[in-house]
């Protein structure tokens, strides 16, 4: 019986999608890319932002015509995810080839929902466990390729007042450590070369099995497993950035000099309505002290235009502090207003096209300081973790430290001799095209 897996949103769901696609290839299902071979079809929704929600309604209702059209073979439809959690009585109620709907916090129930349905007991119910006391295991994902993202831990504490995750996920619940090494070990064994850790923010992993923030040492251990090269680290909070946390960045050879740090604005007013944890100030001076103690330093950030109460002034304190700051790799969001949020029911809501103006005014500026920053990437020598091959040409892709995977570039390689994916090989860069890199194989071991 195959199974056809939908995971929509952030990585962070996709590593959910691959623990239950573990699960369920456990009891025995088979899997497919194609709908229309789908005997089950699993949408792992999104909600975070409105744009993500009405990728999930929509994609919820593009597979339930697979479920109803008798002309497919599809016998069930399940809803996963934050969308699932938050809406489950009108998914219920307004999608009736919906045949059942699964919480953030049961994943693990799966394969008992879904045989519940194929029996014919429709199921059609929110299956949920308590989030404060639900146990979190680590999570595996294996992409296919050679890099796996590790869920170190689950939830969230702060209470953003833009931000749902914490009613959907719950509180900050950490990984054992000998859980995520073992893990870390049985992806190196399958061939795993770059590890990327993820939770709602990874900086803090630790405080609530140890007392204290346990980061760097989770990296050092990950650092001692054979077969892994690259370790990257994603949603870093700024404030929760110590310097033993730069210590173990700078010292250890395998973590990537790469930081995701989500600052969100720049000016002191939003920042303070989005109930975030730091000023401008803070967020100058820890970017600062990185690009100080590792200069090669590769930081990406994230930015929403268009916050309640955002004035033509603080939109310009952000285009400045871009334009200062110089990172590396950066996105933009318009701001959503989410149900249920201080900040949906707040004054000084921005008209959807102001946000559009300014979210484009910040991906221009921030185009031409990619553009820069590739072009000053010409004429060095980088390590590209190879993923494929371009059809039909001597010419690969991979990545160098600075990327990772879907969000940011690629680097274009030309080679005489067969590349593997999962090589690691020295490139001597050639050239730039916007957020790509074009280069050679270099003679130089990797």
């Amino acid at each position: 019986m195959n199974v056809l897996f939908v995971s929509l949103g952030c990585d962070k769901n996709l590593v959910d999608s691959e623990c239950m696609l573990g699960i369920l290839r456990e009891k025995g299902y088979g899997f497919t890319d194609d709908a229309a071979d789908a005997d089950v079809i699993v949408v792992n929704s999104c909600c975070f932002i409105g744009d993500a929600k009405e990728e999930s309604i929509n994609t919820i209702l593009e597979m339930g015509g697979f479920r109803t059209d008798p002309d497919h073979k599809c016998r069930a439809l399940i809803v996963t995810g934050c969308l699932a959690q938050r809406y489950a009585d009108e998914i219920r109620s307004e999608i009736p080839e919906v045949d059942a709907v699964i919480g953030t916090t049961a994943y693990d129930a799966i394969a008992d929902v879904l045989e519940r349905v194929l029996s014919g007991e429709y199921v059609r119910e929110l299956k949920s466990i308590d989030r404060s006391v639900a146990p979190v295991k680590g999570r595996i994902i294996t992409t296919g390729g050679y890099y796996s993202y590790l869920k170190i831990a689950e939830g969230c504490d702060k209470h953003c007042t833009y931000c749902i995750i914490p009613g959907l996920r719950g509180h900050y619940r950490s990984v054992p450590q000998d859980e995520l090494v073992d893990e870390a070990r049985i992806m190196a064994s399958k061939g795993v070369k770059e590890l990327i850790l993820v939770a709602q923010e990874t900086t803090l992993y630790g405080v609530d099995l140890y007392g204290k923030k346990q980061l760097p040492a989770l990296i050092r251990e990950l650092c001692r497993i054979d077969g892994l090269e690259w370790i990257r680290l994603l949603y870093c909070y700024p404030e929760e950035i110590t310097d033993e946390l730069i210590t173990v960045i700078k010292d250890e050879p395998k973590v990537c000099h790469y930081l995701d740090m989500p600052i969100q604005h720049a000016s002191d007013d939003v920042l303070r309505r989005m109930g975030r944890r730091t000023d401008r100030k803070a967020i100058r001076d820890i970017i600062g002290k990185l690009r100080r103690e590792i200069p090669d330093m590769v930081i990406r950030t994230t930015l929403i235009t268009g916050f309640p109460g955002e004035t033509a002034a603080d939109h310009d304190v952000l285009k400045e502090f871009v334009r200062e700051t110089g990172f590396e790799r950066l996105g933009v969001f318009e701001y959503s207003p989410e149900e249920g949020t201080p900040a949906a029911e707040m004054d000084g809501q921005v008209d959807d096209e102001l946000k559009r103006s300014r979210r484009d005014e910040i991906m221009e500026l921030q185009q031409e300081i990619a553009y820069e920053n590739a072009e000053k990437m010409t004429g060095r020598t980088l390590d590209v973790l190879i993923e494929g091959r371009l059809v039909d040409e001597d010419v690969y892709a991979g990545r160098t430290y600075m990327d990772a995977p879907d969000v940011d570039g690629m680097v274009f390689v030309k080679s005489d001799r067969e590349l593997l994916s999962g090589d690691i090989v020295r490139v001597n860069i050639t050239g730039a095209d916007e957020y790509d890199l074009i280069g050679e194989v270099s003679d130089e071991p990797a």
